[in-house]
């Protein structure tokens, strides 16, 4: 009996941690949340951390406990979404064949800048102040940790196969040209989708049509000739 209620107070001591370990991290998302909406609406350099705290009505010192300065909260809030990012092109990165996993990675991109319109905003659409690559828990340049990474590496491998027209070898210049093609129609839908001026309508088909038409203008003429063959 007496070992059972030892472990009965073990057991009660371990819950008591896993549900401060819990409140810990909630509050954590709370101060994310609040500064990813405050640095969309006003800027990065126009928020405080007396603003992030005001904002869920808690002391800056209890900001603090969490986070070093507005800096270090920055990072973290950029390694939380950009994490989210990557794991959200996860299938895509596992398909073998570099061409399709351009396509794939596309439209991961799509999907997730329609499904977390307010993480793209600050991700793509809100300017950071400068800072060193090295400050970020991500790996930069690792594939398996970074988007950009997985999609220069994946551009890489298609032109390497010989996959692209002679004309298009610049790794940097084609692997921005397909993001600025999927960025362009994200955030125009994100910035103006609602706008009574335009029937936007169909907004993820536009986007892989713009998309699927900047792949297919960066195939050789018998690549994209067997692609149309395979189609049903």
């Amino acid at each position: 009996m007496r070992r059972s209620g030892a472990g009965g107070h073990r057991s009660t001591a371990l819950a008591s941690v896993d549900r401060r370990a819990r409140e810990k991290n909630e509050t954590r998302e709370r101060i994310l949340a609040a500064a990813r909406d405050l640095f969309v609406r006003e800027g990065v350099e126009a928020v405080s951390m007396r603003k992030i705290a005001d904002a869920i009505e808690y002391t800056p010192a209890a900001i603090y406990t969490h986070f070093a300065d507005k800096h270090a909260l920055m990072l973290a809030l950029c390694d939380s979404d950009f994490g989210l990012l990557r794991e959200a092109m996860g299938e895509a990165a596992r398909e073998p064949d570099p061409v399709e996993r351009l396509r794939r990675c596309g439209r991961a991109y799509i999907d997730f800048g329609f499904a977390h319109p307010h993480h793209y905003r600050f991700m793509f659409m809100t300017k950071f102040p400068a800072y060193d690559p090295k400050e970020s828990p991500c790996e930069h340049g690792n594939p398996d940790e970074d988007a950009y990474a997985l999609l220069l590496d994946t551009v890489r491998a298609c032109i390497g196969q010989g996959r692209f027209r002679e004309e298009y070898r610049d790794v940097h210049v084609v692997t921005q040209a397909c993001w600025g093609a999927v960025h362009g129609i994200v955030s125009l839908y994100l910035t103006h989708g609602e706008d009574p001026w335009v029937n936007f309508v169909h907004a993820r088909e536009s986007a892989e049509l713009l998309y699927s038409a900047c792949i297919d203008g960066l195939l050789r003429r018998e690549s994209a000739a067997g692609r149309e063959g395979a189609k049903p």
